[in-house]
């Protein structure tokens, strides 16, 4: 198959000839084989914010300010500059390296109030009207008193904002907050997008929050799923409520786990014919464990489509401890529309685990007008990746504990992975460990990371350098990276962090 280095060449050859149906696109992301990052420029002078990410859709370059008080917006650019006389193509002259030749600031706003800081590992992107979700917090509370409801050992933060900005002017349309709740905002993990349903999980309350974000930019309330499933879930209980006893009444569990305790007891019952061994089996499988099903309380959720959510529960030491891998988990799929519970896994289920490893595209919900997120590799829609994980299987000295790290990974993180064309695994392979299409901060090395060739001739294309060029003077030093790609250009940026408010070293990777 034709494969030349030449863009030029590639583009006659794209005139003479036509991929097979429905392959085109994946024939035109090829040219990135051509188009990758091939100059450097280290410790770029640059405004002291953090780097949060690129939309996806390349527009935008969201910010904040190193006290965590107001957002930066910047609309990526491209280098231009011109030099009198000759001029050296291996230099660039100083006014061009600079962060401002590569990116122009659109606005700058402030989105605190108070005691209230931003979280840095929160955003959520509306690609179809150019709308961002921000959110801002106060500091937790760990021995917060539980009342109303509220689970006890969950943190309480006394005040969690979600402010909804149109990112083309920074306008703030609509606030929605909450108060002495505790909402997960690390790395997108409390709230899901999805089109333009938002799911946000109430961990203190028990409540899974679904609002609308409409075109005009308001958040509207859709339902709240947990004590009650339906609209009129209250007032029902409350019209019967004068003829029930208060002992009773103190009895009753929430919507959503009467459901849960239904669906599971159903199930039992199903697997025994006989009246005899179906009892043994409910007293064994369902009433010795009943207390363990109550006490689960949701931990996580995600949509799977426009009706139905998977929502992973656990008990109430995995919520406030950092390894989760270490407690028992559950997974439920909920449909909204029904008020239904349709399925029903441990996290070590091999059915759940064949449909993770066989669908997981399916897992990865994404907007119908985000067309970049469609192209990101996983095991279910690239060879490549489906043989890393079959090694990684290989090397497991479990099965079952291999399908419990696997399936810690759902719900998955809404918005998490880049879009960009070099994290494409059915065109370059590079070290997973050292960086990835996850938005996480990884362990810096001071070797450039290499981008080489799935194809002939398997030629490293292009490296990735993070931290000064001629590398650190206290190796010693613990650091830490993270790597900011465009979704299509061929441009990424590079941050290596030592010490806490030390300042950062930003290179920007760019074709020249």
């Amino acid at each position: 198959m034709f494969r030349s280095h030449n863009v030029a060449s590639r583009i006659f050859h794209r005139q003479m000839s036509s991929p097979p149906p429905g392959t085109a696109v994946h024939h035109a992301r090829r040219f990135y084989e051509n188009l990758v990052p091939n100059f450097t420029l280290y410790e770029v002078e640059c405004p002291e914010h953090l780097f949060r990410k690129f939309t996806d859709d390349g527009q935008y370059l969201i910010c904040f300010c190193r006290n965590y008080q107001r957002v930066i917006v910047y609309r990526p650019s491209w280098l231009s500059y011109s030099c009198r006389g000759e001029c050296n193509c291996s230099d660039l002259p100083p006014k061009a390296r600079r962060f401002e030749s590569f990116f122009t600031q659109l606005y700058s706003v402030s989105l605190t109030s108070s005691n209230e800081l931003i979280c840095k590992d929160f955003f959520l992107y509306m690609e179809s009207n150019h709308y961002g979700l921000f959110a801002t917090s106060t500091a937790q509370i760990h021995d917060a008193t539980p009342l109303g409801g509220a689970v006890v050992s969950v943190p309480s933060i006394e005040k969690i904002t979600f402010h909804l900005l149109r990112l083309d002017d920074g306008v703030v349309l609509d606030q929605r907050s909450f108060h002495n709740d505790f909402i997960n905002l690390a790395h997108n993990s409390g709230a899901f997008l999805y089109d333009d349903l938002l799911a946000i999980v109430s961990l203190r309350y028990q409540t899974l929050h679904i609002l609308q974000i409409r075109d005009s930019g308001n958040l509207v309330d859709v339902r709240a799923i947990g004590t009650y499933c339906r609209e009129d879930d209250e007032l029902f209980l409350n019209s019967h409520v004068q003829n029930i006893q208060d002992t009773t009444v103190a009895c009753f569990h929430s919507g959503l786990k009467q459901r849960l305790l239904s669906f599971i007891f159903r199930g039992m019952w199903n697997e025994e014919t006989d009246s005899t061994l179906r009892v043994q089996s409910l007293k064994k499988k369902f009433y010795f464990h009943f207390q363990d099903y109550v006490d689960l309380i949701i931990w996580k959720v995600q949509f799977l489509d426009r009706h139905h959510l998977l929502i992973k529960f656990g008990s109430v030491e995995g919520v406030i401890s950092r390894n989760t891998d270490l407690h028992p988990a559950f997974f439920a799929v909920y449909n909204m529309e029904t008020t239904e519970i349709i399925a029903f896994y441990q996290n070590s289920a091999d059915e759940l685990y064949l449909l993770f490893e066989q669908f997981y595209d399916h897992f990865h919900a994404t907007s119908r007008n985000s067309y970049a997120m469609k192209f990101l590799s996983s095991h279910s829609n690239n060879t490549h990746a489906r043989e890393q994980l079959r090694c990684v299987k290989n090397k497991a000295s479990s099965s079952l504990q291999f399908v419990k790290k696997m399936l810690a990974s759902l719900p998955l993180n809404c918005q998490s992975q880049s879009p960009s064309p070099y994290f494409d695994q059915s065109l370059f392979r590079f070290d997973e460990k050292l960086i990835s299409a996850t938005d996480r901060h990884r362990q810096s090395t001071d070797h450039p990371i290499k981008f080489i060739l799935r194809r002939q001739p398997y030629a490293l294309k292009f490296k990735i350098k993070p931290g000064p060029e001629s590398g650190s003077i206290d190796s010693r030093t613990k650091k830490i990276s993270s790597f900011l790609f465009h979704p299509f250009l061929p441009l990424a940026v590079s941050i290596q962090q030592t010490l806490y408010l030390q300042p950062a070293v930003v290179n920007i990777h760019f074709r020249k």
